[in-house]
């Protein structure tokens, strides 16, 4: 067995990674810190782990006994893993993955771009390996340290990945409509997450600014226009893209060829349905599988890319434990479900 430390389980992301690490057959949860939550019974704040983890307490933030585990996690707001990280280190920490964005971007004037604050350990920024294996499988294998994505810029990247490798689009405008689930904001109360607000309600937000806009660049080597928006479920992600083609590769283009090219390129990816009709993120509700498909419209001239993903686990916490797998050297697929839960 080899041993896992949570720093901040008491999120929806640490709740997620302690319901996926309950069924994996390799990694034991050693320790797992509550913040706030400290002392407070992990079925008390979540009853659908008590079977699991009976009386167990969320315990408090202890770096150094962190820092003895096999693999820590860390499911912190942004900005806080900056201080944290440089503390585990030096504590000997033996590996790292960090579900935050504080060092998903290689460079450190993004940050005061798209997060408004300088970064605070900006020269371990490139020790990091952006976790989405899709893009960085090599990478990741023997890393030391991993940055996962953000839920929209893996549903976004996923959904027009292969036609941007195959060079088939104009990398010059890219457009990434995408709605999530409330959960993507997290468990602390919001006025504009509460129940009243979001009920019945759909609506667009980070206009023009969001956060998660330079990881899509920098993932499709593109200029992306991404707009989110906030859909009335709990979980799941749909992500519906648009691009013009390549000058001079419109002839190359049709629904039939793209789809081909999807299976092609996906075909070894053991967490990406290609699919002939429209994903849903009821079908991928609590599995660590990404449903995609594209069309070729004749008639406008866009390419469109759909991904349909659960935000919390192939969005967050499944990619985190994906990609642990991978620098451990285990199967990728191990305790990741693979089938959602329906209806």
């Amino acid at each position: 067995m080899l041993s896992v430390a949570i720093i901040g389980a008491s999120g929806y992301t640490g709740a997620e990674l302690l319901r996926l690490l309950a069924a994996h057959p390799t990694f034991d949860v050693a320790l797992a810190t509550g913040d706030s939550q400290a002392g407070t019974p992990v079925r008390e704040l979540y009853p659908s782990l008590a079977a699991a983890y009976g009386d167990r307490r969320f315990d408090e933030v202890d770096v150094a006994a962190a820092a003895t585990a096999d693999v820590v996690f860390l499911g912190l707001p942004h900005g806080a893993s900056q201080g944290i990280v440089p503390a585990l280190r030096a504590a000997g920490a033996k590996r790292i993955v960090d579900l935050a964005a504080d060092f998903r971007l290689k460079d450190p004037a993004l940050y005061p771009r798209w997060y408004h604050d300088e970064h605070q350990a900006p020269e371990l920024l490139a020790d990091f390996v952006y976790g989405l294996p899709e893009v960085y499988r090599e990478e990741l294998v023997g890393a030391s340290m991993v940055a996962t994505p953000g839920c929209y810029p893996t549903a976004g990247t996923l959904s027009l990945l292969p036609v941007a490798r195959a060079g088939l689009i104009d990398r010059g405008a890219i457009i990434v409509d995408a709605a999530s689930g409330v959960s993507g904001a997290g468990r602390p109360p919001k006025a504009h997450t509460t129940f009243c607000a979001v009920d019945e309600d759909f609506s667009a937000y980070g206009l023009l600014d969001h956060r998660h806009t330079p990881e899509m660049e920098m993932l499709l080597d593109a200029t992306v226009l991404f707009t989110p928006h906030l859909a009335p479920m709990n979980r799941g992600i749909l992500a519906t893209s648009y691009a013009r083609p390549a000058p001079g590769r419109q002839t190359e283009l049709s629904t039939a060829k793209l789809l081909e090219l999807y299976r092609e390129h996906y075909a070894d990816e053991p967490f990406v349905v290609v699919t002939d009709g429209s994903p849903s993120t009821k079908a991928t509700l609590g599995s660590n599988v990404a449903q995609v498909t594209v069309r070729y419209d004749e008639r406008t001239g866009f390419v469109v890319g759909i991904c349909a993903i659960d935000n919390l686990t192939k969005g967050a916490s499944g990619a985190a434990v994906q990609c642990a797998n991978i620098i451990c050297g285990l199967p990728e697929t191990s305790g990741l479900p693979i089938v959602g839960v329906y209806p």
